[in-house]
């Protein structure tokens, strides 16, 4: 089966969803105070208390959904296949076992099925928010999954 592929196309105001294991919120509301600049430009969601910490902290709407454990990270993962977040600064813990450890994974997994950008690492946020692409629409190719999807089951049903 040939590989099949769907033009996405981000926005030039970017949809972000920021979200932190507890060890590394500090890092994280130090890096959105530092980048409050270019954050303000975009619109901001977030995992509980980490959502509610950054818009106390800089100031900027952020839309709250509920904590990791309790269902936000899924609630990202759902908004991402509805193209309502077009990027994830998920700074995690390495070092710390987390109780929601499948739901984390299955976050990862969509926000790589649907090609979003990604980063895990402070390191890798600052490459992303000040890349070019920041600051302009963005159209790259994304696997078709939905047609593979269904070419899978006609193919099962004949």
């Amino acid at each position: 089966m040939e590989t099949e592929y769907i033009d996405v196309t981000i926005e030039k105001t970017k949809k972000i969803a920021l979200i932190a294991h507890d060890g590394k919120k500090a890092e994280l509301l130090d890096w959105a105070v530092r980048n409050k600049e270019i954050l303000q430009s975009h619109f901001l969601c977030g995992t509980g208390t980490t959502g509610r910490l950054i818009q106390e902290r800089t100031g900027l709407p952020v839309q709250i959904f509920q904590s990791g454990p309790l269902g936000g990270d899924q609630q990202i993962g759902a908004r991402i296949v509805d193209g309502k977040i077009d990027m994830l600064i998920f700074i995690w813990d390495p070092m710390e076992a987390q109780p929601h450890d499948p739901d984390i994974k299955a976050l990862l997994r969509i926000a790589t099925v649907y090609d979003i950008p990604v980063a895990n690492n402070l390191a890798t946020a600052d490459f992303i928010i000040h890349s070019r692409f920041m600051n302009e629409e963005y159209v790259h190719p994304i696997e078709d999954y939905a047609k593979q999807m269904k070419s899978r089951l006609e193919n099962v049903l004949k």
